[in-house]
């Protein structure tokens, strides 16, 4: 990005993307897909992409300080290789598919692993479920790793594939929440250096977060008084709902743009 949007317009839209992420991070995980429609909308596509990450690790910074005694490591341990995988796939397929294709690809995948989800909870069941174990844990946590990189790095959209990975594991939701806040500050910080070399960070885009450090901070708190007000089987529909609307818009921006 090569200069600051000069309109009031486009800075209220950016400062409300950023209150967004700041829900989203320690909140509800679902909405993190509306702040990248709406800087998108205000910024070209891919030059976006970067303008949010540095917004994204601020949020994070946020999440870490408030749930941060909740993290499952183990957990982290497990996608960690496959995250790496991912988001080197990710990099490399920036230099080849346009904005629309990769929309298009990232909201397909977050739809299917949705209606798993969804199929996985509706379906009968004799007994209570229980969170994957052996061979079936660890090929969940490659195929999650995996994607999660590759979206995070395509479009900062990992987030409702971890959604929908961690709420597999049966996480209750403040181990949900610090789970996920030391994941996404983790690979986000891992992705700097390749977002760096693809030219999509420059100091306008660092410019920029700092200037929207309020709004991300008002949306921290938000997320975080909402969040202890709801009961777990409410967390997980809106989150679970959230992430459908989420990936929904991603394929309608693709097919409108």
């Amino acid at each position: 990005m090569s200069e600051l949007p000069a309109d009031a317009a486009a800075w209220a839209m950016l400062a409300l993307a950023a209150a967004l992420v700041g829900i989203a991070k320690t909140g509800f995980s679902g909405m993190g897909s509306l702040p990248i429609l709406l800087f998108a909308t205000v910024l070209p596509a891919r030059e976006s992409t970067g303008a949010l990450l540095p917004v994204l690790i601020l949020a994070d910074l946020f999440a870490i300080r408030f749930y941060s005694r909740h993290v499952e490591w183990r957990v982290l341990a497990r996608l960690a290789p496959w995250v790496i995988v991912g988001t080197v796939l990710g990099a490399v397929v920036l230099w080849f598919v346009d904005d629309t294709f990769m929309r298009l690809l990232i909201g397909a995948i977050l739809l299917a692993m949705l209606a798993i989800q969804v199929w996985n909870r509706l379906r009968p069941k004799a007994v209570e479920p229980k969170p994957p174990s052996g061979l079936a844990r660890r090929s969940a946590a490659a195929g999650a790793g995996v994607a999660a990189g590759a979206t995070t790095m395509m479009a900062n959209a990992a987030g409702p594939v971890m959604v929908l990975y961690l709420m597999l594991s049966g996480f209750p939701k403040l181990r949900f929440l610090g789970t996920m806040a030391w994941f996404f500050f983790a690979v986000n910080l891992f992705k700097v250096p390749f977002s760096v070399g693809l030219g999509l960070i420059s100091w306008h885009t660092l410019l920029m977060a700092v200037l929207l450090v309020p709004a991300v901070a008002v949306g921290a708190l938000v997320g975080r008084a909402v969040v202890h007000r709801v009961n777990q089987r409410q967390f997980e529909l809106a989150t679970l709902v959230l992430s459908g609307v989420g990936a929904g818009l991603l394929i309608l921006s693709a097919v409108t743009s």
